[in-house]
């Protein structure tokens, strides 16, 4: 057991909120960018309506999610495995909004309707990505 304990991908906490932090902007970002080349010609209402609406999910959703993910890595000694950034349930929640993102792709819902949602978790996960780069930024002063 030993020499798979060598293997493993063992980071610093800094180095975890790093990893979670690009993982939530990029993510989000993605999704951002997805949802504006699925309507290209995506109305300025609508763009209030997705910023809006991710707003408020990252408020009431996604925040929590990252403050209690935070928790979980600030918690974990220095050396963790970087596989282990997110709970085994976080894991699956990715693997769910995956595939609920491309049941939704390729439903009948209007790809303007698809839009705005992609946009929304985009702008939730880019928005709350903000709480996991502070506490990655505070722990650059601790040293």
């Amino acid at each position: 057991m030993s020499w798979l304990f060598r293997l493993k991908p063992g980071a610093s906490i800094r180095t975890n909120l790093l990893v979670a932090a690009l993982m939530w902007s990029f993510i989000g970002l993605y999704l951002i960018v997805r949802g504006y080349l699925l309507h290209v010609l995506l109305p300025g209402i609508f763009w209030a309506l997705a910023l809006g609406l991710g707003t408020l999910k990252a408020r009431f959703v996604i925040e929590r999610a990252a403050r209690k993910n935070i928790t979980r890595i600030v918690a974990r000694p220095d050396g963790m495995c970087l596989g282990g950034v997110y709970s085994w349930g976080m894991w699956g929640m990715v693997v769910c909004m995956m595939l609920a993102g491309r049941l939704l792709r390729n439903s009948a819902v209007p790809s303007l309707v698809v839009s705005v949602i992609y946009v929304a978790v985009g702008w939730a996960l880019l928005l709350s990505s903000r709480l996991i780069w502070q506490e990655w930024n505070a722990r650059r002063t601790l040293r």
